[in-house]
């Protein structure tokens, strides 16, 4: 079994793969071409961690993969990053373990990020103009990053709890995106006339209410993906002209559509799935006034979506890396001829 560092995959795996393959992944989820157990969900009070189990594997791929990804609140204050993880990697015609993924939960970041750089593609009005991040974390700036592989925001707004989090990720996005970078001192100001908006937060209450949407926004939901979760207000769901969820039956249970649905202010039947907006079942978009809400609890296929990727990068990786060898080799064995000339001479 190979076993890979978060620096070589970091290093081979690229966003525009990934979002690709995100992209595809949950068109074969709406072919009933993906296999995907119910994702368990650990729940750690004490320590505000949790624990999340997902996986699965696309009819015709040569893995299937689990990944475990954590998110711990509190261990800021013990001076470490909040999520970490690794993903298992198995080999689909034995059963075999192939690789293990020592991530630290950069695949899942990653497959996160390319979730929403698809929706904002499908989804997402002719212009983006300014996009709103609410949220200032890691997957702040994934979703950024995924983001310009498909899109060229024009300016980008932050707000988050911590203005200190917001001044740093601001810096981070315009210095790596090259886009003006402003944090709002609200959650109201970072939205107002924002047309794409992304919620990346642990919340467990609102930080987006009705009301404050343009005509014409898409908000791309991340950051609920357990039921205790929310940070959409279900007025904010019940004003949207379009719902649309990665995985419908796991965000009426996990996402910001079951606190919609509990309420009463949604119907099951009135949202659409992603995978068949991908396929061109179903329309997207389909005025430039509408406001789409779009639900991403994160779902197993695209673990292993990104887990094949990865060991296709890997793979090729180790090619280049072999065709070097091999150039040096013939490159060596043509020195030691010359000075073998040189030698009868």
């Amino acid at each position: 079994m190979r076993i890979v560092d978060e620096a070589t995959l970091r290093r081979t795996v690229t966003v525009a793969a990934a979002v690709s393959a995100v992209e595809a992944a949950f068109g074969a989820l709406a072919r009933g071409e993906a296999r995907l157990p119910a994702p368990i969900n650990l729940e750690i009070p004490e320590s505000r961690g949790e624990v999340h189990v997902k996986g699965g594997q696309i009819a015709g791929s040569p893995f299937y993969a689990f990944k475990v990804a954590t998110g711990f609140y509190g261990n800021a204050e013990r001076g470490l990053p909040s999520g970490s993880g690794m993903v298992f990697v198995g080999d689909a015609a034995t059963g075999f373990p192939a690789a293990l993924l020592l991530d630290n939960g950069w695949l899942t970041d990653l497959r996160t990020g390319a979730a929403g750089a698809v929706a904002a593609r499908h989804l997402g009005g002719a212009r983006l103009r300014k996009v709103a991040v609410l949220g200032a974390g890691v997957q702040a700036r994934m979703q950024l990053r995924c983001l310009a592989a498909v899109r060229e925001p024009g300016e980008v707004a932050i707000w988050s709890r911590s203005p200190a989090h917001a001044f740093a990720c601001a810096d981070d996005v315009a210095h790596e995106l090259g886009v003006r970078a402003t944090v709002a001192a609200t959650p109201e100001a970072a939205v107002r006339d924002a047309d794409l908006v992304y919620t990346v937060t642990p919340a467990r209450a609102p930080v987006l209410r009705p009301g404050w949407l343009a005509a014409g926004a898409t908000v791309v939901a991340v950051g609920s993906d357990g039921p205790e979760k929310q940070e959409l207000d279900v007025g904010v769901l019940a004003e949207a002209d379009r719902l649309v969820a990665d995985h419908l039956g796991q965000c009426l249970r996990l996402g910001e559509l079951h606190h919609a649905l509990d309420a009463g202010v949604i119907e099951p039947g009135s949202v659409i799935e992603l995978g068949d907006v991908v396929l061109g079942r179903m329309a997207g978009r389909r005025s430039a006034s509408e406001r789409i809400v779009c639900d991403l609890t994160g779902v197993g296929v695209q673990d292993a979506a990104i887990a094949a990727v990865a060991m296709a990068a890997l793979g090729a990786a180790d090619g280049a890396n072999g065709a070097n060898g091999a150039n040096g080799a013939n490159g060596a064995n043509g020195a030691n001829g010359a000075n073998g000339a040189n030698g009868a001479n």
